[in-house]
């Protein structure tokens, strides 16, 4: 796999510490996107601790590591407007905590208004994420440090979608594991509702 717009080897490509963003719009990123615009869009705002860098990359819908910048999802959740997310956040401080070697992969796969059944092993949201997820560590590229998983308000209108989520989160954090080879793999969770947000480490 390439870097867009370069021609590196193996050899010389630096090695990437790999995250995962998956969910749906919160992880997608919504943030300064004008919601009484017609057509809605985003104000091209950046806040600095989203502030692109040359050692955060990300794999383009195509399969291409190319510099990140916001928005990350413009290409994976393409059928809404995306803004500012988590993800360029997370990854620069992640990066100047100098808990890194190298550089910072993020794998961006989340989709807004998409519920945990969606992203069940066999539906097409998790298998594309499994797929990409695959793909960002070919060649030995890098390692997949952990999952990020931003979702929930799609669960939260019955009391039997609240109470068949904690049961299809187990399942899905089981799948990936073992469909990635993975057994260990941190997943980090922010749950949101209408009225709360949680976060959890598994």
């Amino acid at each position: 796999m390439e870097l867009a717009g370069s021609t590196p080897t193996t050899a010389d490509a630096p090695r990437k510490d790999i995250f995962i963003l998956s969910g749906q719009s919160n992880m997608a990123g919504r943030g300064g996107v004008l919601l009484h615009s017609h057509p809605r869009k985003w104000d091209g705002v950046v806040p600095p601790e989203c502030a692109p860098s040359p050692n955060i990359l990300r794999l383009s819908a195509h399969l291409r590591w190319e510099v990140s910048n916001e928005p990350l999802h413009r290409d994976i959740d393409s059928r809404k407007v995306c803004g500012v997310g988590p993800g360029m956040a997370f990854a620069n401080a992640v990066h100047n905590s100098g808990s890194c070697g190298g550089s910072i992969g993020l794998v961006p796969c989340a989709v807004g208004g998409t519920a945990i059944r969606e992203w069940a092993r066999g539906e097409h949201l998790y298998q594309n994420m499994v797929r990409r997820a695959k793909e960002a560590v070919k060649h030995g590229s890098g390692e997949i440090r952990a999952l990020l998983w931003y979702q929930g308000e799609s669960d939260t209108y019955t009391q039997d979608e609240v109470d068949a989520y904690r049961m299809k989160m187990e399942s899905l954090i089981g799948n990936v594991r073992e469909d990635l080879a993975l057994p260990s793999l941190p997943i980090i969770q922010i749950s949101s509702s209408s009225s709360a947000v949680l976060t959890s480490m598994f």
